[in-house]
């Protein structure tokens, strides 16, 4: 009998498969395999992209789903957290928001963070790896942990006496605690409350675009961002330059200096703003009590571009990496120019600028001396239990010139308080060295100019570093009397009175 074989079996007896099946279920595997290739790249090589990418609202409502860390002073909160009752469960507040704005910056549902609130934000938001407990259960839920706080070295006298200083003027105080680098003080007037656009409604809207509307840019931290012209309290650094170069030798003795002096190259004078400087061979100490343009001018020139721009670089210029942990704008000190562009930067003309956080600096290096240290702005951070998580110790940011140099400095900058332009910065019971500076800006110099103080200031009879270092910027105040010595220096014996505690 002929065997008759199944139609549709395979060699196995299984049924068989037709070509168009196998291509349909290859096809289906490709499709698999392609979904497969497609996820993993979403969900592991896209993940960070779309965790920042600003149409995504999971983590901004995570942010806000439970109170924010607080940025205290002292052992109080100057933050806080308001229930909302909507979509976003809390958003940012503020104690004082105004006088702290500069160093806090602002956290908003709508715009971002900046300055501390910014730096610090993972901390702040719980977020931060190291507020992690060791929970198998805490890693596998993805539970938030409470947002951490961060204590700022502030002192809060100083910075209400720097802001009550200010008043309605626009400038801006840093003060700084030489020995260490901690930032007493940190002020940017005219300021602005951050906590009137903290949330996501019509009114933060308003808020927000009123302040980027206002002419007076209340959200420019002038203390960090803005750079201004030093005018004559960048002298200080001149002085130390050509002490530390022995340009000069003993400050009491007569420099060489001629007059008049006509900037290198040119057949123009480099005038004074006094007569009591219009005389040839003026000592460095009574060139620097009477702040002589002529003088300096000379000075910065015989000390040559290299050494000038080394100790305007050990003293905080020319960093653009300058993070407290905020990052500064970078002041300014030219490393290419002739005599004549250095005989005018040697007086804080020409393209010289810098932040008032730098000239803080200056003072502060003489006042340590001559060690100029890492300013910083967060004292610790924490776990919300109280738990520290990072403590900041004290860096060593350059060691700009000898202890022999930065006393000499110091000796020029108290004859400056006790029998020149500074002596509005006297304080009974204190020994205060400074420098006044009074800089033009503007085209032809035709803007109302800048006045600068810069001071240090030590209990009388102390032989312990200065305990405080100001810089104080006005920038518009619109009083007749616009010299450093007038503005800016009342300014900085408050906030120097307040850090002794007169």
């Amino acid at each position: 009998m002929a065997r008759v074989r199944a139609r549709g079996n395979g060699p196995q007896g299984l049924p068989g498969i037709s070509v168009t099946g196998r291509r349909a279920g290859t096809f289906c595997l490709l499709l698999v395999a392609a979904l497969c290739v497609q996820a993993t790249r979403v969900q592991v090589f896209q993940a960070q992209d779309l965790d920042r990418n600003s149409a995504n609202q999971r983590l901004t409502v995570e942010r806000y789903a439970q109170p924010r860390g607080d940025i205290l002073v002292g052992p109080d909160p100057v933050t806080g957290s308001e229930p909302t009752g909507g979509r976003y469960a809390y958003k940012r507040g503020y104690t004082d928001g105004p006088t702290y704005a500069a160093v806090t910056g602002f956290a908003s549902q709508a715009y971002g963070t900046t300055q501390l609130e910014g730096t610090e934000d993972e901390l702040l938001t719980g977020t931060d790896g190291r507020l992690a407990g060791w929970s198998v259960w805490d890693a596998v839920s993805r539970r938030q942990n409470p947002g951490g706080d961060v204590h700022t070295t502030l002192n809060r006298a100083a910075q209400q006496a720097a802001m009550r200083g200010l008043g309605d003027q626009k400038g801006a105080v840093a003060a700084i605690e030489p020995a260490t680098g901690r930032i007493l003080a940190l002020a940017s007037t005219p300021s602005y409350d951050p906590g009137s656009f903290a949330g996501y409604g019509a009114d933060d809207q308003e808020a927000w675009n009123r302040l980027q509307a206002d002419a007076d840019q209340p959200m420019l931290n002038r203390a960090l961002r803005q750079t201004y012209p030093p005018g004559s309290t960048f002298k200080v650094v001149t002085a130390a330059a050509a002490l530390a170069a022995g340009v000069v030798t003993d400050p009491a003795a007569p420099t060489g200096a001629p007059f008049p002096y006509v900037l290198p190259g040119t057949t123009t004078p480099l005038v004074n703003d006094t007569p009591a400087c219009d005389r040839a061979d003026l000592s460095l100490a009574a060139a620097m009590t009477a702040s002589c343009n002529s003088v300096l001018g000379y000075l910065g020139v015989r000390t040559g571009l290299d050494r000038m721009a080394e100790m305007a670089g050990n003293l905080g210029f020319n960093d653009a990496r300058l993070d407290v942990p905020v990052r500064a704008a970078r002041s300014n000190f030219d490393t290419r120019m002739d005599e004549s562009q250095l005989a005018l930067s040697s007086i804080g003309q020409f393209d010289t600028a810098a932040t008032p956080l730098t000239m803080a600096m200056v003072a502060a290096g003489v006042a340590n001396d001559g060690t100029v240290m890492r300013p910083q702005l967060v004292d610790r951070l924490t776990r919300s239990d109280g738990t520290t998580v990072q403590l900041m110790k004290p860096a060593v940011y350059r060691r700009a010139m000898t202890p022999a140099v930065a006393g000499q400095v110091r000796g020029l900058m108290t004859g400056v308080v006790e029998n020149g332009t500074g002596g509005n910065a006297r304080i009974a019971g204190a020994v205060v060295g400074g420098k006044t500076g009074t800089a033009q800006h503007g085209v032809g110099n035709s803007g109302t100019p800048y006045a600068w103080f810069i001071a240090w200031a030590a209990p009388a009879g102390s032989d312990a570093v200065p305990p405080v270092a100001v810089a104080v910027v006005v920038e518009d105040s619109g009083a007749t009397d616009v010299t450093g010595g007038a503005l800016a220096a009342p300014i900085a014996r408050s906030v120097m009175r307040a850090v002794l505690g007169g």
